[in-house]
């Protein structure tokens, strides 16, 4: 089952599409037509989506999968345990990843979105 956009997601979404770039400018514009159609069931928070790819135009990313976006995750203490990436499949946003580098830290979509607003 599909849900809306989840606040997490969106928010993550906001922070690593610029104003500036084109290809995330056209990325941005798909965001009110995207759902969720599954999560990682680890608890890192990765999302991927489901697009109605007929009501929007793609993004000038090239015809296969792309990161399209990408930060690296932070902790208080400044370690950097992961990073979270925003992929995109023939211009169309395709799905979040959360990846950690470490055993040690729990990387996870909430310890990005704290990166993220730093």
């Amino acid at each position: 089952m599909t849900e809306s956009l989840p606040s997490d997601v969106a928010e993550v979404l906001d922070a690593l599409l610029d104003d500036d770039d084109p290809v995330h400018l056209a990325l941005r514009a798909q965001v009110p037509q995207l759902r969720v159609s599954g999560r990682c069931t680890c608890g890192c928070g990765t999302a991927y989506f489901e697009l109605n790819t007929v009501a929007v135009q793609p993004a000038p990313s090239g015809p296969s999968t792309v990161v399209a976006a990408d930060a690296q995750i932070y902790t208080e203490n400044g370690d950097c345990p992961g990073e979270v990436l925003v992929f995109a499949q023939d211009g169309y946003l395709s799905w979040l990843e959360v990846c950690s580098w470490s055993d040690e830290t729990e990387v996870t979509l909430a310890l990005a979105q704290r990166t993220l607003r730093r």
